[in-house]
């Protein structure tokens, strides 16, 4: 893959990048944010330090999610649970905390990889499979959801949202009205194998509720899961 490698500390970035291109991948590095930015629309993956001289690292992670959905993975020094949740908020797909083992990172990026590649196939595996043109296209009233172009519209305005905001969405609406449990929703849109907090999975609802413009669209059964509605008015 090639992978944008944000890291302004010299050192650290030159022994990653070693390793980096020892397991085959081609590394691109920057020490800069604003930079950062500019070079994520090339890349097929992102290693973004938070720790940058010029921009904070969760406003880079936000610019970058704002035009590409390319893989982010933040390194960060921050442990606590809301510094994770605003993370995954900005739009990073996973975290790793310092100091962390390089089989730990390198196992994380395959993992973010399987996911993606998984997002990004023709039938998305979040997704009822799709058998014509017509049935490509999930509608609950004003809110369109075209399975093969991974577009959302609501009353015909697009929605932006992230690869796994329209795998979270789609799988929703492929049976909605039916309440789907946290689990399912975990192996289905992340991966059999998550070994990640299922707050990641609140995050993402509560991101869906805002963009939608309603938190009626998706109603939380306590214990349970989630379930897609259209707002009664």
């Amino acid at each position: 893959m090639r992978i944008l490698l944000v890291e302004d500390d010299e050192h650290v970035a030159d022994a990653l990048a070693d390793v980096l291109r020892q397991h085959g991948h081609d590394v691109t590095g920057t020490a800069t944010g604003a930079r950062a930015v500019d070079l994520a629309a090339d890349a097929d993956f992102v290693l973004l330090d938070l720790n940058l001289p010029d921009l904070d690292g969760y406003e880079v992670c936000r610019r970058i999610r704002a035009v590409s959905t390319v893989p982010i993975i933040a390194v960060t020094a921050r442990s606590e649970e809301i510094d994770r949740v605003m993370l995954l908020q900005a739009g990073a797909d996973d975290y790793v905390v310092k100091p962390y083992g390089i089989r730990e990172l390198l196992a994380r990026i395959e993992a973010v990889q399987r996911r993606t590649n998984r997002a990004t196939s023709a039938v998305p595996p979040a997704v009822p499979p799709v058998t014509d043109t017509k049935s490509a296209v999930i509608e609950v009233g004003a809110l369109a959801i075209d399975v093969r172009a991974r577009r959302v519209t609501l009353d015909g305005r697009p929605l932006t949202l992230t690869a796994k905001e329209f795998d979270l969405l789609a799988m929703l609406a492929g049976d909605c009205g039916a309440v789907l449990t946290r689990e399912s929703i975990i192996e289905r849109v992340w991966d059999e194998n998550w070994f990640g907090s299922t707050r990641t999975l609140d995050v993402h609802v509560g991101a869906l509720r805002t963009k939608l413009g309603d938190k009626r669209w998706i109603e939380t059964v306590r214990g349970v899961g989630f379930r897609l509605t259209e707002p009664a008015d």
